[in-house]
């Protein structure tokens, strides 16, 4: 499977870190009571948030009473993350990745990297998670992807999936997780899936496209693609919301 720790994930979201926070889909509350209950994660036990970005996930667990440590490379995420006043006294963002969160042995209950897996090298990410966790802790990784059974979202991924770099992308992010599963390190692994939806009005369904790190960027791509989401968005929108399909995936694990 490619590595895609080799297309410089600290730098590909600079500047996209508002247009990030505002599009991006939530996580289905089905998925976080899932991991909630299935890992044990009470209030006052401690998350780490991997790849937190602007802190969405890290916002969820928060909510449930977790104290949270967000792991963020990228600045502009990082300070985006820090504006967002919910939860702030129970998450700490910092600098670090995956590989080295600069954390102390043993300090954590769970590892969580929700949207973020597919950017981290990761053999070296599980030694770090297993160093970091203490005994019975449990690794979570989460990812949105869409469901292209539903006719607007498939009409949106023809689009999306079309860009410069897109299947260099999405195609090792679909199955990110199997590194997880297929690990020598794991010893209970466990996979759960569950609907999620993201309603959007003309401008956020192009606030969605461009959130993405391989949209394109030449002026005469960006017309282009412009021109054909909205297309898309004319075609299936439904009192002006185009209602775009995901799947929940969430694979938890606790290592050996």
């Amino acid at each position: 499977m490619p590595d895609l720790s080799q297309r410089d994930p600290l730098n590909r979201f600079t500047g996209l870190a508002g247009l990030y926070a505002r599009s991006r889909p939530d996580y289905p509350a089905t998925a976080i009571d899932f991991i909630l209950q299935h890992c044990g994660l009470r209030a006052g036990r401690l998350l780490v948030d991997i790849g937190s970005g602007t802190g969405i996930s890290s916002r969820h667990f928060a909510s449930h009473g977790l104290r949270v440590i967000g792991i963020e490379p990228n600045a502009d995420m990082r300070r985006q993350a820090e504006a967002e006043p919910e939860y702030r006294s129970l998450i700490a963002y910092q600098d670090g990745k995956a590989e080295a969160t600069g954390l102390p042995d043993a300090s954590a209950d769970a590892v969580l990297a929700a949207q973020a897996f597919h950017w981290f090298a990761a053999g070296e990410a599980l030694k770090e998670f297993r160093r970091i966790l203490r005994p019975g802790g449990w690794v979570i990784v989460m990812a949105n992807e869409r469901d292209e059974g539903d006719p607007a979202t498939a009409a949106y991924g023809a689009i999306i999936g079309g860009a410069k770099e897109a299947a260099a992308i999405e195609q090792p992010r679909r199955v990110a997780a199997q590194a997880l599963r297929n690990s020598p390190l794991v010893r209970r692994a466990e996979r759960r899936q569950f609907p999620n939806e993201q309603v959007v009005d003309e401008e956020g369904l192009l606030g969605r496209a461009f959130s993405a790190s391989y949209a394109p960027k030449e002026p005469e791509a960006v017309k282009q693609f412009i021109a054909a989401l909205r297309r898309v968005f004319a075609e299936y929108q439904i009192d002006g919301r185009f209602h775009l399909r995901y799947v929940t995936s969430v694979d938890v694990a606790q290592l050996g």
